[in-house]
């Protein structure tokens, strides 16, 4: 493990801002160490199944939640996910110098599920949700619409499992 730095000292925090601790309980529960079982469904129909690993931390004086995504040969990339009062929701903004893919989305609470809804660098409708939520396990689909959603396709399906939930998890 690599030693703590000041820089990452700056970025880390031991647990959510007291002023919008209810709030960032949406993502939250997500603090600590998961792997995933990825399926990856391409363009041109072919298919990629792998095994990766997801870690969240609180960052930003406890008003943002980190996370790095890596799934080997196919991405390993991070996400900044910001409560915003303003607008009682959530700027995700997530990047993969790995494929060079960044995006902006909006994510919120849709029943039990919490919904990221915004476009690709070509315009197309994306929406990428966390689904089947447990304690200890929750599930993540990647959609795309090129029809403004009126139909979606699946471009990743993962299926997360906790390793470790550190102090300051909700």
């Amino acid at each position: 493990m690599v030693a703590r730095t000041p820089f990452a000292g700056a970025l880390q925090s031991e647990g959510p801002a007291s002023d919008r601790a209810e709030k960032m309980q949406l993502y939250g529960w997500l603090i600590g160490d998961w792997t995933m079982d990825a399926t990856i469904h391409r363009d041109d129909g072919a298919r990629h199944e792998g095994a990766g690993k997801i870690h969240f931390v609180w960052v930003l004086e406890g008003r943002a939640i980190q996370d790095v995504w890596i799934l080997p040969g196919i991405f390993y990339g991070t996400t900044l996910r910001i409560y915003d009062p303003g607008i009682d929701a959530w700027h995700i903004l997530w990047s993969d110098p790995l494929r060079q893919y960044y995006s902006q989305q909006i994510g919120r609470a849709r029943g039990d599920d919490i919904v990221q809804e915004g476009r690709s660098g070509s315009g197309e409708t994306v929406r990428w949700s966390f689904t089947d939520i447990g304690r200890d396990s929750f599930r993540w689909l990647g959609e795309i619409s090129s029809d403004g959603g009126k139909s979606w396709r699946l471009q990743a399906d993962f299926r997360a499992r906790r390793v470790a939930a550190p102090s300051g998890a909700l």
